[in-house]
């Protein structure tokens, strides 16, 4: 059937939240553009103005100028495949989805959109994936805290990890974590953070949002054995000195790469 296909350019951070919102608010798909453009899939007769209303007043963020055309059920599968292409990050680590070709060399995962949060197009999950593909992970325990997609366990597994588990407060971010780790022929044990076994990691990778990630320091720093290594994201470069500083309790923090305005925050625990 026909689908009412909407539009609207946002910065970065607010089409993350709008887009959650927007599926809350009754759209049936929604993807990000890098950049910022937010694109979503609603019912051919809904009210756009009312589905944008509803989802920017729960996101908290202020109307904004959109555009819609109607396009036919097929028409909209392949526009939306097409804003997924393989990516390659580091020169090693590839992000396919499943109606492309892999390339034969290389580290693969196999990841299509979907509603949990993660499929290597945003910068601050390239930044964690970039940082993973640097670190030594053969024979390593990795912890991915807030795992969305379960892309970062993923990669840590492929990757060489002999232990990874991942946690999220979304059941549903659990089960894709579960879908694309089985997928990928991957070892990734999830958890709701209560259900998580007693002990530390050698590896922490947390890509969230900042004030989140302010709250879970003293946690994720319980979670980090001495010497090991914690990787953040979900950072703007504004809030990235903050960060630094509410770590240096226990670790040595430094911001160690950014991306189109995001950035990465590592450290190594005393």
């Amino acid at each position: 059937m026909p689908w009412l296909a909407i539009s609207l350019e946002l910065e970065a951070a607010a089409a993350e939240a709008m887009s959650d919102s927007l599926l809350e608010a009754g759209a049936q798909s929604v993807w990000v553009e890098p950049g910022g453009r937010l694109n979503a899939l609603l019912p051919e007769r809904a009210d756009a103005h009312a589905v944008l209303g509803r989802a920017a007043s729960a996101a908290a963020l202020p109307s904004a100028a959109f555009s819609a055309h109607v396009v036919a059920d097929q028409d909209w599968v392949r526009a939306t495949q097409a804003q997924f292409a393989p990516q390659c990050i580091a020169g090693t680590l590839w992000i396919v989805p499943s109606w492309h070709e892999a390339p034969r060399e290389g580290t693969v995962l196999r990841l299509d959109p979907g509603l949990a949060f993660g499929t290597g197009s945003h910068p601050s999950t390239r930044l964690v994936l970039g940082w993973l593909a640097g670190a030594s992970l053969a024979g390593a325990r990795v912890l991915d805290y807030g795992c969305g997609s379960g892309i970062l366990g993923i990669a840590a597994a492929k990757l060489g990890a002999v232990q990874v588990d991942a946690v999220d407060v979304d059941d549903a971010a659990l089960a894709a974590t579960g879908d694309n780790a089985r997928a990928n022929a991957a070892a990734v044990n999830t958890f709701a953070p209560e259900r998580l076994p007693a002990g530390d990691y050698d590896i922490v990778a947390a890509n969230i949002l900042a004030q989140p990630l302010l709250v879970l320091e003293p946690l994720l720093a319980a979670r980090t054995r001495r010497g090991g290594r914690i990787a953040l994201a979900g950072i703007l470069e504004a809030q990235a000195p903050e960060l630094v500083q509410a770590y240096a309790e226990h670790f040595e923090a430094r911001v160690a790469a950014r991306e189109e305005g995001w950035a990465l925050v590592e450290g190594e625990r005393r």
